[in-house]
């Protein structure tokens, strides 16, 4: 009688989902320093227009984001986090076909609806992190998680805007080529990592964004370091809002340029969050960590704000990229108050504030360029988008160490 060997289920491991989300920013980066420019030639280089018009299409995104995000994560919870997983990756590489064939924008405002449909699943891939972490290391495991993120920041804008000077729709057909080698990848090699007997029933309170942020009210600190988040969110929608548009109008940067620096943006990240977040949580703790990245970057935004020339500009990137250590920290802590077949729901709910953010922001800072740089105004503040998420920034610092104060004792 002949035995057959039937192979083990593959391991679910960080080395799986932390491939699957680099793929992801990859195709994200290469986009990045074009379709503002794509948005501008439609409207007959009209950079005003273009901002206030990038403005709705990142709010529509963030609504996207906050509608869907908390669904994906109560079925990641109730399904597993794999084929969550797997419809974000196919439904992106639709998402740039369509953005790559549009040829109006209108055809693009449908294309940013299924990113931000599709792209809900990110917080799906923590939730895969957290599975299978031990809390002491989830901190150090979310930073390396950015550093995909950082990585793929590097790459991308740099190959965007290399295939942007041949073809301004060639970067959004390499865009969709990545995403689904990604679904091609989590097809055949990403494995389940929510066991069957930690799953959650699927409900219509956690099911929904309204629902999904009760969680956040089971204890103190949760619900003060996700209103801390919500504030960096805010701050940060100021880049992917303004920056192309702000270098190109203040500094004369072409596509290229604008790569570039996206890939510095991109280097500067990936030594943070790969090389640093690790060592100091071990030097400081979570609390002290979380505190430097949310000043560092209160100072970053600062310096992008006033910088007269792109010289300048530049040398604010490494302290930007210090407020790196602020997210997978907050991360860490916030994992450590919820059990393990909640880890989707928080993770929903998380992204669920910063859809809310997006949502809001984009109008904030999109408007605040345009009015910035318009016709008669005397203050001549083009970086006052910058400015105001610093502030922002320095706000969320307060409020972090207000709410973690408790643990001021021991990191």
């Amino acid at each position: 009688m002949t035995t057959v060997n039937i192979p083990a289920p593959r391991k679910a491991a960080f080395a799986f989902v932390f491939v699957t989300v680099l793929l992801d920013m990859l195709a994200l980066g290469i986009v990045i320093p074009v379709l503002p420019k794509l948005i501008e030639s439609f409207l007959a280089g009209d950079t005003a227009r273009a901002s206030e018009i990038v403005g709705l299409f990142s709010a529509v995104w963030a609504l996207m984001q906050f509608v869907f995000s908390p669904l994906l994560g109560a079925l990641s919870d109730r399904f597993g986090r794999r084929p969550v997983i797997l419809i974000s990756n196919f439904g992106l590489g639709l998402d740039y076909v369509v953005m790559a064939l549009a040829p109006n924008l209108v055809w693009l405002f449908a294309g940013r609806v299924i990113s931000g449909i599709c792209a809900a699943s990110i917080s799906t891939a923590y939730a895969y992190i957290a599975d299978v972490t031990p809390p002491e290391l989830r901190s150090t495991r979310f930073g390396l998680l950015g550093a995909a993120f950082g990585v793929g920041f590097v790459v991308g804008p740099a190959i965007g805007g290399e295939l942007a000077a041949l073809d301004p729709r060639l970067p959004f057909w390499a865009a969709a080529g990545f995403s689904l080698l990604n679904g091609v990848y989590g097809l055949l090699v990403v494995p389940e990592s929510l066991p069957a007997d930690k799953r959650m029933a699927l409900s219509s309170a956690r099911a929904n964004p309204v629902g999904s942020l009760a969680l956040l009210r089971q204890h103190a600190e949760l619900l003060g370091l996700a209103a801390a988040n919500f504030l960096a969110y805010m701050a940060h929608v100021a880049l992917p809002t303004t920056f192309v548009l702000y270098a190109g109008y203040r500094y004369g940067w072409d596509e290229r340029a604008v790569g570039f620096a996206l890939a510095l943006v991109g280097i500067c990240a990936v030594v943070v969050q790969a090389g640093l977040v690790g060592r100091l949580v071990k030097l400081f703790g979570e609390r002290r960590t979380l505190l430097i990245g949310l000043v560092f970057g209160a100072l970053g935004f600062a310096v992008y704000g006033i910088a007269p020339n792109g010289l300048l500009f530049c040398a604010g990137i490494p302290l930007m990229a210090l407020w790196g250590l602020a997210s997978p920290t907050a991360g860490g802590l916030m994992s450590k108050r919820v059990s393990a077949s909640e880890q989707g729901q928080l993770q929903g709910a998380n992204a669920s504030i910063q859809g809310i953010a997006n949502l809001v922001a984009p109008g904030i800072f999109a408007f605040l360029f345009a009015y910035a740089i318009g016709p008669g105004r005397g203050w001549g503040l083009p970086g006052a988008p910058f400015l105001l998420a610093a502030l922002l920034l320095a706000a969320a610092a307060g409020l972090a160490w207000w709410v973690t104060r408790a643990r001021a004792g021991h990191g």
